[in-house]
């Protein structure tokens, strides 16, 4: 656009209020002897030329549809050719942004532009040929004598590079520096945003928390730019499982936490949090290296467990100690009882400190059994803590507190010389095997410890067979391959235990020398049901072991029908309760010294979903009444319950589990007050050794019917219940066994 034609357009905009307005008026006031002036009208016109063509301001304006009817020329020239604008709306043209542009402004162009509000100086982003370009937008509505709107006056300034060093400082602020996702900062910041919006449209919202298993051990033996490496690796991954729209983020060190809004399936989160899992603990190459890590999760979905950050934030926590106390490698859901899990950890790891010094810890043995005659080969050595008040604790509890607390190494020690001691005294060449924890194989003091207890309790080495996981591969490749050194030149057989459970290589299995490999209890569960890949698993693995000249020991083996799959598939020997649970050594005694080593097989015909037993107190609900009953044992598809007298099959109940957690189930045997339950919708694994509902009946249904609206209280749910929420108490149909009373009898 010439001089010419833009003092024209100038000229005809009446009543302007721009900066470009405004210097005409200036100057048609100066030519009229208005204020006295060193310039000329014509010289002040082509000082505006010369503001415009520099850059230094632009002007624009709009007709009164808030379409562009002039543009500064060099504004228009820096937009490209290709960039057709004038006529377009304003609105279309440019885009607000916010600070960080990920972040939308509080409102947009075309808010502004239809309430006719001036603006001054916001960010605005347009697209030209060679990419976005980021101006300063000022502008003031136009009106005419009558106030009718004429259209917008403005100015605007290129601002590109300001805007892109403050975009770089800000996600430098905003993110972790070294894996490129989320920093603390952000993700408190982006959850408070997310909780607020899920609150006012009554959404769900859920957070998984993640720690690494064993990175500690990758900076201390490859450095910590291995480990800064393998951070950065680990993000990767992470970017390429979560496939939501979620939030990812590194809260520092080996912390990471996930953001998932409209997601409270548990089924669905479950799935994720297994994959996450298994994708994290495959192997990782670093350098020359070759590092394998594993990952703990716990999750926490608002606005059950919590509706404020903190709230979620403290129980994704909870459940993340509670997978890691579980045995890491593993997920967990919060619940309300996890405080108490929390207190009860913090117990067990200060008893545990004596329990060595106070005898507390023995050693039972579980049967080793070839498959071929069912004739006792050995047994595997396995720690049981008798406490004094507690009973015996399991080991699922106290083992993962050992291996945090620096307790594994001098406890494994133990183990080592006691179970040499107590195989010295079973005939022939009956083998034990017992296995070596991560901590204490890395301690360099193995072999020397292995090489003690041989010594002094006289057993022959290759009846000594040490079980050793995967993951020990990880870190210093010298050390581990000096260790198995070591323990070779002993002549003690090996065992690689865990195989194929996320951390498997055909590299360990060539170069290292093991006798056996271990089939884990997990391939072996639901090995016979129609679809499972576990029966091909197991064939491949005695397959791989037959070819490298290896046994094979499958563990976890309880029904017959999986004791015929194995042995079918050639495993060498079995481990598990069709066979006899763990024993102590006066029974090992008595067993090996009638003479009869043989096993016969015990136990029910087909596999079928593990049952757990448990006694508490639950809620039954049946038309409009709540009754009270005792669950006794719970399965994925169903319950026994107790506390109903003559309850007929077919009836429909609704377990309450608390928690807001309900089940529609249906009487299939009914005897006296005991019932057996198979439910509708089965439950899913908690992530450790429990069972949970998929969904929960929502805090907002709640606050619905009148109750506060807050996160999940314990215990069972409030509104459904005798003449209670506005419903007539009717007649109950069933007679409720008085629970509190020894007798039993009927209330």
């Amino acid at each position: 656009m010439s001089a010419m034609a833009m003092r024209s357009v100038l000229r005809n905009l009446s009543g302007a209020r721009s900066s470009a307005a405004a210097i005409a008026q200036a100057a048609a006031a100066h030519d009229k002897g208005g204020n006295p002036s060193s310039l000329s009208g014509d010289e002040r016109l082509q000082m505006l030329d010369a503001i415009e063509e520099e850059g230094i301001a632009w002007f624009w304006a709009t007709n009164a549809e808030n379409h562009l009817t002039y543009l500064s020329a060099s504004a228009a020239r820096h937009l490209g050719e290709d960039v057709r604008i004038f006529g377009q709306p304003l609105g279309q043209i440019m885009e607000t942004v916010g600070e960080d542009e990920e972040n939308g402004p509080e409102r947009s162009l075309n808010f502004l532009l239809t309430a006719h509000q001036k603006f001054a100086d916001i960010t605005v982003r347009l697209e030209t040929g060679q990419g976005p370009v980021w101006w300063s937008l000022t502008g003031r509505p136009h009106f005419g004598e009558n106030r009718e709107f004429l259209g917008y006056r403005g100015s605007a300034k290129d601002i590109s590079e300001l805007f892109q060093q403050r975009r770089d400082a800000s996600r430098l602020a905003q993110f972790d520096a070294l894996t490129g996702l989320a920093n603390r900062h952000r993700m408190s910041r982006r959850l408070a945003t997310i909780l607020a919006s899920c609150r006012a449209s009554k959404r769900s919202c859920a957070m998984l928390m993640l720690d690494l298993d064993r990175f500690k051990q990758v900076n201390d033996t490859l450095g910590h730019p291995a480990g800064d490496d393998l951070l950065k690796q680990v993000a990767q991954r992470l970017r390429r499982v979560i496939t939501e729209n979620a939030e990812i983020g590194r809260l520092g060190g080996d912390e990471f936490q996930i953001i998932l809004p409209d997601i409270d399936d548990r089924g669905r989160l479950g799935e994720l949090a297994h994959r996450i899992i298994q994708m994290i603990s495959q192997p990782y190459s670093i350098e020359d290296s070759r590092a394998i890590i594993g990952t703990s999760v716990g999750i926490a979905i608002a606005p059950y467990d919590g509706l404020e950050p903190d709230d979620l934030t403290k129980a994704a926590d909870l459940a993340l100690y509670a997978s890691k106390d579980g045995g890491r490698g593993r997920y967990r859901f919060y619940s309300n009882d996890l405080k108490d899990s929390a207190q009860e950890r913090r117990e067990i790891e200060e008893d545990l400190r004596g329990a060595l010094a106070r005898g507390e810890l023995e050693l039972h043995y579980q049967p080793v059994v070839r498959a071929a005659d069912h004739m006792l080969s050995g047994f595997e050595a396995q720690i049981r803590w008798n406490h004094p008040e507690r009973g015996y604790v399991s080991p699922a509890q106290f083992l993962p507190v050992a291996e945090d607390s620096g307790l594994a190494s001098p406890i494994g020690a133990w183990a080592i010389r006691q179970a040499c001691e107590d195989a010295a005294h079973w005939p022939g060449s009956l083998r034990v095997s017992i296995n070596v924890s991560e901590q204490q194989f890395n301690s360099e003091e193995l072999a020397s410890i292995v090489a003690k207890s041989l010594g002094a309790t006289g057993l022959m080495p290759e009846r000594l067979e040490l079980e050793i996981a995967e993951s020990v591969f990880m870190g210093d490749v010298e050390l581990v391959d000096r260790i198995f050194s070591q323990l070779k030149k002993l002549g003690v057989r090996l065992a690689l235990d865990e195989f194929g459970t996320g951390n498997s290589s055909l590299s360990y299995l060539r170069k290292t020398p093991f006798d056996c490999i271990k089939i884990h209890p997990s391939f072996v569960r639901e090995c016979t049901e129609t679809g499972s890949p576990n029966a091909a698993i197991i064939a491949a693995i005695v397959s791989l072991a037959n070819a490298l000249g290896m046994e094979t020991t499958a563990e976890g083996v309880e029904a017959m029908d999986e004791l015929e799959l194995v042995c079918d598939r050639g495993a060498t020997n079995i481990q598990g309760f069709v066979y006899s649970r763990a024993m102590p050594q006066a029974d090992v005694l008595d067993k090996v010294g009638s003479g009869d080593l043989r096993f016969e097989p015990s136990g029910p015909p087909m596999h079928r979903a593990e049952r757990r037993t448990v006694y508490r107190r639950i809620g039954v609900i049946h038309e409009n009444h709540r009754y009270e009953a005792v669950l006794r044992n719970l399965s994925r598809t169903g319950a026994r319950i107790d506390g109903l007298l003559d309850v007929p099959v077919g009836t429909e109940l609704v377990l309450d589990l608390g928690e807001g957690q309900l089940v529609v189930a249906t009487v299939r045997r009914s005897q006296d007050a005991t019932q057996g339950l198979e439910f509708e919708t089965p439950l899913i694994s908690n992530g450790s050794d429990g069972l949970c509902t998929r969904y929960r009946i929502s805090p907002y249904a709640l606050a619905a019917a009148g109750m506060p609206l807050r996160s999940l209280p314990p215990g069972d749910y409030p509104l459904i219940g005798n003449g209670q929420n506005g419903q007539p108490a009717g007649r109950p149909r069933f007679m409720q066994v008085d629970l509190s009373a020894a007798s039993g009898r009927a209330a």
